[in-house]
């Protein structure tokens, strides 16, 4: 990600149409800090099926072809090496029903210029140890053009991958094939528009989808083949959000952050209302990224607190990711 967009889409955040507000007993709570002096860039993380209380997670750009499995105390239990693998921007993870775990060297830095980007698949390990394992490599293109991207989700249950494009003015969902071929190109065609995203995530039993922003996210039911919107998440206050997925029960979601050290939050999910119109429809999720700006529940609607301290963020993003992320375009 670059300076410049994540200002923006911090400021168009703020000023996007207030949506239906966060459950009143939902509020996230700090559930671990990544301990990993080499995880500074956390930008994707899943919950282990075959490892309970254990999540997956990966360096943006600059790191190697590396995943690193944290336990619940945020200590690295195991380093996987993807053997033959030269990533370029890895954004993402999630876990298909084929018990694989997919990579998604989905980012563009360059703002949707390069004519490919890649997903990789390789079975969760069964056993917790530093290993090195060789994943399928699939090619992906989109059918409207190059675009970046960070959010990869994989449908627990059809297997089917989707990707969230990354677009200032509201991006698109994007379903691939529906089985991925190794060989040859997967064309990935828009299904519905959504919000500014910075990563998402299929609940255990496929029935809701989570996409987040910097400082907001939305959740959906899944219907139909397609998303429809039920309403915003709280959202903790993070340096660089940039990761979410559910817990295996699916009774939570847990939000990431980039930087050295960064925390782990946990928002409990309260029951949700049926579903507003579908995500696709004219204007609507695109309309302003990831969500809204509702006040976070609790605060009895104190929306210009809130506003002032994301301003703030802004200022923070556009340094941090001007110095860091800066010398990434030329890659």
């Amino acid at each position: 990600m670059r300076g410049g967009t994540a200002a923006t889409a911090a400021l168009l955040t703020l000023l996007g149409p207030a949506a239906l507000p966060a459950a009143a007993s939902e509020r996230p709570e700090r559930a671990f800090t990544l301990q990993d002096k080499r995880i500074t860039e956390s930008s994707g993380i899943a919950a282990s099926r075959a490892h309970p209380g254990v999540y997956w997670t990966h360096n943006d750009s600059d790191d190697g072809p590396y995943v690193y499995a944290v336990d619940g105390e945020g200590r690295t239990v195991a380093t996987v090496t993807l053997r033959g693998i030269d990533p370029r921007d890895v954004e993402a993870i999630s876990l298909g029903p084929d018990g694989r775990l997919y990579v998604g060297d989905i980012g563009d830095n360059l703002d949707g210029t390069w004519p490919e980007v890649w997903i990789y698949a390789f079975p969760e390990p069964a056993e917790l140890r530093d290993q090195k394992v060789t994943a399928v490599r699939y090619k992906v293109r989109y059918e409207d053009g190059p675009r970046d991207a960070e959010a990869l989700m994989v449908h627990p249950v059809t297997g089917r991958a989707y990707i969230a494009s990354k677009k200032q003015s509201g991006g698109g969902l994007y379903q691939g094939p529906e089985v991925l071929s190794p060989s040859g190109v997967n064309t990935f065609r828009r299904i519905a528009d959504v919000p500014w995203v910075t990563d998402g995530a299929f609940s255990p039993d496929g029935g809701r989808l989570v996409l987040r922003g910097y400082f907001s996210a939305d959740l959906y039911a899944w219907e139909g083949g397609g998303p429809k919107r039920l309403r915003d998440l709280d959202v903790p206050f993070q340096r660089q959000g940039e990761s979410v997925t559910f817990s295996a029960d699916g009774t939570a979601v847990l939000y990431g952050s980039e930087g050295a050290r960064s925390d782990v939050w946990r928002l409990a999910l309260a029951a949700d209302p049926a579903p507003s119109a579908p995500a696709a429809a004219s204007g609507q999720a695109g309309a302003a990224p990831a969500g809204g700006a509702a006040a976070p529940a609790g605060d009895g609607g104190d929306g210009g607190g809130h506003a002032l301290a994301a301003l703030i963020a802004v200022a923070v993003v556009l340094g941090l990711a001007s110095l860091r992320k800066g010398r990434r375009k030329s890659s």
